[in-house]
């Protein structure tokens, strides 16, 4: 028990709640050959599965990755793998199940087990592993580029586009515009909110030889560009709507409203790189957002 307990604070399983509620918003969407309703419940359960197994294997091969940076980092020591909690080897073990989890569940879309699921598409399963590749290279990134925010909101923008490619065909298009709206909103929102959590380790990132924006630019900097990318974000929140007014209404819009004032909200409790209100901004404030 102990271990699981470990294993679910390693990879930070309340956080999955930052792309999961993107991914169902479009499971819908898309359902119906991309015409919008009500997708089969099989096909709700194969997408809740892939995205927390998706990020169980990035947040694993994250720690992994940075096991030895984490270590030197007063922040970060005593996460479960530097601390002593969890073995290389138990991570690496639990990476490999979760992988295998992955591929197989996307493959239901295609292969049926019986009577159940099977819905004729190939695409998941074709994508599964250059998916994993990706949203697992960002842990890299930092290695050389302080643009390695945008890695990881293009990691979470896979997953309203993921949903749809799992959702719409054979039926219907493999991809649509609006869910590419859609998916850079939420690349632009995370990658904001990324640069405002990375504003914490300035001087580790600096010290290591790591790339960031805060790091690059300074706090203050780092912060306008935050606000930059949330405003961004926020304008294709509204044009996802406008590309398809039949399916979003008013309750959508109002929730439009709700995020600006959350984002402003964030914003307000950085001002100044106010690093003490910073777990508040990034865990609080955008679990509320999805």
């Amino acid at each position: 028990m102990r271990t699981i307990v470990d294993i679910l604070g390693m990879i930070k399983i309340s956080h999955s709640v930052l792309a999961m509620p993107f991914a169902l918003i479009v499971t819908f969407l898309a359902a119906n050959g991309g015409i919008g309703g009500t997708p089969a419940i099989g096909k709700i359960i194969l997408i809740i599965i892939c995205m927390v197994t998706a990020r169980a294997v990035a947040m694993t091969f994250n720690r992994i990755a940075d096991r030895h940076i984490d270590a030197r980092n007063i922040r970060t020591e005593k996460r479960e793998i530097p601390a002593g909690l969890i073995s290389v080897q138990s991570a690496w073990r639990f990476l490999i199940v979760c992988v295998v989890i992955f591929v197989a569940t996307t493959g239901l879309f295609y292969y049926p087990i019986g009577p159940f699921f099977g819905y004729g598409n190939m695409w998941p399963l074709i994508l599964s592993i250059p998916f994993l590749i990706f949203i697992c290279g960002y842990s890299l990134t930092k290695r050389f580029t302080y643009l390695c925010h945008l890695w990881l909101g293009a990691s979470l923008m896979l997953a309203p586009v993921g949903a749809w490619i799992a959702i719409s065909p054979p039926l219907g298009p493999t991809l649509s515009l609006p869910v590419i709206i859609l998916g850079l909103s939420v690349m632009l929102w995370a990658c904001g909110f990324d640069i405002i959590y990375a504003c914490q380790d300035i001087d580790v990132d600096r010290k290591e030889g790591l790339n960031s924006i805060p790091a690059q630019f300074g706090a203050k900097g780092a912060l306008w560009i935050s606000r930059f990318c949330h405003s961004m974000s926020v304008s294709g929140l509204f044009w996802f709507a406008l590309l398809q007014p039949h399916l979003l209404g008013q309750i959508y819009f109002m929730a439009v409203i709700v995020v600006i004032v959350l984002l402003i909200i964030e914003h307000i409790l950085v001002w100044g790189g106010k690093m003490k209100r910073i777990q508040m901004a990034f865990a609080t404030i955008n679990g509320i957002v999805s």
